[in-house]
């Protein structure tokens, strides 16, 4: 083996945070470092593998195939160590998980406190992210992804669907009368999203595809303008299922409604070859039968 494994976590860490000096801060060694384990890896394997601008570096052709497979035999190798380490121990270490904000508020966020209990020495991470982050890029374990899935390099573990509901507050019903079809909405207020038109494709026969009265970028923001009298509104069970069975909220045209597949799907993804495998294995499995979705 002509390389080494260190010099090559430097040229990941160049890769995947897109410049020298960046992955010298994020592996807190000196850019001059990082510069020559690049270089040194170039001239051992007679290649280049970076092309470097003034503002950022770009894999060449060949060092694109290299990335790709280094970077799957340096995770094979430490999921390896880490089953080794770890047997009989009980999951820990960070994992850094990924979802919309309302799955966070929602779903997640009310499971912490009983997960921390079971698995006191895994540090939990939560961000949030409207749209599908690239789990390199952002440093991410596992996220949680609604809807059609559409990367092939992911594993998906099926969570389970959430259906879609129309929604309505009886303040607005009480202002605005009650859509008895789904034809009758053109004469209402619809609360849809910006970004994606699937976010605004509604599960209702006849009816592909809704012009909203107004947007938003964020379920929760849709959630809240729909409770507080703005409107009609199309959103995933997870968020609204506490809503209509306390009655803030009235499910609208249920006749009318037919599936949406690819919408109400509810996955976990992570890299096939995740070296957090225990980790991620044990957050999944302790959320999959919590979730209200």
């Amino acid at each position: 083996m002509l390389t080494r494994s260190d010099d090559l976590q430097i040229l990941l860490t160049v890769v995947d945070s897109g410049g020298f000096s960046a992955a010298a801060e994020a592996l807190d060694i000196q850019v001059a470092r990082v510069s020559r384990a690049v270089t040194k890896l170039e001239s051992q394997l007679q290649v280049t593998l970076l092309n470097r601008t003034t503002r950022r570096v770009e894999l060449t052709n060949e060092g694109r195939l290299f990335v790709d497979a280094v970077r799957l035999g340096l995770q094979t190798i430490q999921l390896a160590e880490e089953e080794l380490m770890s047997r009989g121990e009980q999951p820990k270490g960070k994992l850094r998980v990924d979802a919309a904000s309302p799955f966070v508020l929602h779903q997640i966020v009310p499971l912490v406190h009983e997960f921390k209990q079971l698995y006191p020495e895994i540090e939990l991470e939560l961000t949030s992210n409207e749209g599908f982050v690239d789990l390199i890029e952002k440093r991410t374990d596992v996220a949680i992804r609604i809807g059609k899935l559409t990367d092939s390099t992911l594993h998906a573990r099926p969570l389970g669907k959430s259906k879609l509901h129309i929604v309505a507050s009886q303040e607005y019903l009480a202002k605005r009368g009650l859509p008895k079809s789904s034809s009758e909405l053109n004469h209402h207020s619809l609360i849809g999203f910006t970004g994606a038109k699937v976010l605004n494709q509604w599960p209702l026969k006849g009816l592909e595809q809704i012009v909203p009265t107004m947007r938003a970028s964020n379920g929760e923001t849709v959630r809240q303008l729909a409770l507080a009298g703005n409107g009609i509104a199309c959103l995933s069970g997870f968020m609204v299922s506490d809503d209509i069975a306390s009655g803030r909220l009235l499910p609208l045209l249920e006749n009318e409604r037919v599936a949406n597949i690819e919408r109400e799907q509810v996955n976990a993804v992570y890299y096939k070859a995740s070296t957090v495998a225990r980790r991620i294995s044990a957050f999944i499995d302790f959320i999959q039968p919590r979730l209200a979705l």
